[in-house]
């Protein structure tokens, strides 16, 4: 804990995150993309022989023997007040007398930006995978639930009956729109440049294009067709404003668990461990929706994260470097971040306690009202104009009295004048609702479900 206390400054670090993730963004994994990306230009330019082949394979052994320590360049970069000149200068030293022939030809946002495309591929999949096991719980649950009755809510008060398994499915028809997004997406995000200082190619001469597209072939990314030093910011402006719409949804999702986990209300409950978990150092009795307002707290933090982005496309003339130091934060704590509510957000789902008695019970304690649409359409069938027969039931339901609205019905003059009692009843029966619910829900998981596994 002495070493926690003292070296640990981020909760990123210790408290949030799966570590494949964090992995991703450590500085050793980011020096050997940086190092990928030198050893496929010298490839590229011995291919298209402005280097020696002798040299280049040389080059490229020497980056793959992992012989380049962070520690050299960190040492370097002291002296040269400049990261990546750093990372050439200990791959030019390791490499012997081929070393001449590093970065030749390339700007440094040619070796940052590829490598950085390379990190977001390997981050995009992650969150593929976050979000097809989200959409996997969720359908699952509606498909499970399909025709459990539920009260709607608009304006936090009873609506229309519906099915829980709806209520679900919906959400998983969120996440998988998220899913085809992330996927038009990458090709736009997944792009490297090997243009040189301002964009033309211009320092590698009359094979730049071929270069480029060499680099690009081996590392297999595609390629920034206008550059200026750096790739194009709207592309990661782009990915960013992806992941706060994710962490828009997930915060909705976990947002309706924590409503319907009310005392009040009580009709889910995220699971809990009776034996050893605590819900409050003070009041024993609570068993609080904990996942669920960490998903929110955090959803929060990725939406803001959204903000840099957006101003970076904002640089001078071809580029500053106004963008290079909050990318270093906002980048790896947004993907973290995000995997790793989803990860939680996919646990309250796979384990959520759906409490169906619950539901029954407040569907029957609204006594009817919740059909008043139904008796409503049923009186215009017959007849009785719309804004008519909604004056009528908004008078009933407002009038007072006892029973259920079924029993007011019947007593009332305006609606026996056209209806029997056996349609007042067919009528203000909630079951018509929620099949109709479970038909909806059955459609969207046979479009849905033979995706997930894509």
């Amino acid at each position: 804990m002495a070493e926690s206390a003292g070296l640990l400054f981020c909760p990123l670090e210790f408290r949030y995150g799966r570590p494949e993730v964090r992995a991703l963004f450590d500085r050793s994994a980011r020096l050997e993309r940086a190092l990928r990306v030198e050893a496929a230009l010298a490839l590229a330019e011995a291919e298209v022989g402005l280097v020696p082949k002798e040299a280049a394979a040389a080059i490229d052994r020497t980056v793959e023997s992992g012989v380049v320590k962070l520690a050299r360049v960190d040492e370097l970069e002291a002296a040269l007040k400049h990261d990546v000149m750093a990372i050439s200068r200990a791959l030019a030293e390791a490499a012997g007398p081929s070393g001449g022939w590093v970065h030749l030809g390339a700007t440094s946002g040619d070796i940052t930006d590829t490598a950085l495309a390379l990190e977001l591929r390997e981050a995009a999949q992650f969150l593929r995978d976050d979000l097809t096991g989200l959409a996997r719980a969720l359908l699952g649950l509606a498909r499970r639930h399909r025709a459990t009755p539920e009260v709607g809510r608009t304006h936090g008060q009873h609506a229309v009956p519906l099915s829980f398994g709806y209520k679900v499915a919906v959400g998983g028809a969120e996440v998988m729109r998220h899913r085809d997004r992330l996927d038009e997406l990458r090709p736009r995000l997944e792009v490297g440049k090997m243009a040189g200082a301002v964009g033309t190619g211009a320092g590698f001469g009359e094979q730049a294009a071929r270069i480029e597209e060499l680099v690009m072939e081996r590392l297999d990314l595609g390629i920034e067709e206008a550059p200026t030093q750096i790739v194009g910011r709207d592309r990661l402006a782009e990915f960013t404003n992806f992941l706060a719409l994710v962490a828009g949804t997930a915060e909705r999702l976990a947002t309706e668990v924590r409503n319907l986990q009310r005392t009040e209300i009580g009709e889910v409950q995220e699971a809990f461990d009776e034996e050893r978990q605590v819900g409050s150092s003070t009041m024993a009795q609570k068993r609080n929706p904990m996942l669920s307002e960490n998903v929110t707290s955090l959803a929060r933090l990725v939406r803001a994260l959204a903000l840099p982005p957006l101003e970076n496309m904002v640089l001078w003339h071809e580029r500053d470097l106004a963008n290079s130091a909050n990318e270093r934060i906002v980048i790896p704590h947004a993907v973290v971040l995000l995997d790793d509510l989803l990860g939680k957000l996919r646990d309250v789902f796979e384990h959520l306690e759906v409490r169906e008695e619950a539901m029954r019970r407040h569907l029957e304690a609204a006594a009817g009202a919740p059909m008043t649409e139904g008796l409503m359409l049923a009186l215009a069938t017959h007849g009785v104009p719309r804004s008519e027969a909604h004056e009528i039931l908004r008078a009933l339901t407002r009038s007072g009295g006892s029973g259920t609205l079924v029993d007011r019905a019947l007593r009332s003059a305006p609606i026996t004048a056209h209806l029997s009692p056996e349609e007042i009843r067919e009528a203000l029966d909630p079951a018509r609702y929620v099949a109709s619910a479970a038909a909806k829900t059955d459609r969207i998981l046979a479009r849905l479900e033979p995706c997930l596994d894509r």
